[in-house]
């Protein structure tokens, strides 16, 4: 079986969705913690893939967004729903939560490859490389 691969994007494009786009949802994907005190894209929701106290896979995800769309962001009809953009710290985790939502029908889903840090440079740290705080893109944290 072949899992289909959500649309990967960078942080500037996504961003441009965003601002073209006014019925597209940006949805970070990490811990709480994470989206509460490493920050979050300005405007973005919460719906954890992963997340404490058991960090196991969020077992209602594509629920939870189909909720989300439902709630206002666009008709009845699942086919003409919003794009849904994703994001985690590096894009592995929303990778994942993608392929979820695209395996549960959702047809307009996109990754943010970087993430919200980045990967790992050879210090071992991030933010230096790449995501979307790297970028200098609206980010904010508690």
């Amino acid at each position: 079986m072949t899992k289909l691969d959500p649309i990967s994007i960078s942080p500037s494009h996504a961003f441009e969705i965003l601002q073209e786009q006014a019925n597209a949802i940006l949805v970070d994907v990490r811990s709480s913690m994470e989206f509460l005190f490493v920050g979050h894209p300005k405007g973005a929701v919460h719906i954890a893939w992963i997340d404490e106290p058991d960090w196991d896979i969020n077992p209602n995800f594509a629920t939870e967004i189909r909720k989300l769309i439902l709630g206002g962001a666009s008709g009845d009809d699942e086919k003409s729903h919003p794009a849904i953009i994703l994001i985690c710290r590096s894009g592995n985790r929303s990778l994942d939560a993608g392929k979820i939502l695209l395996e549960s029908g959702f047809d307009n889903v996109y990754n943010i490859d970087e993430g919200f840090e980045g990967k790992l440079n050879e210090k071992h740290q991030r933010s230096t490389i790449g995501g979307w705080r790297y970028h200098g893109l609206p980010w904010e944290q508690c």
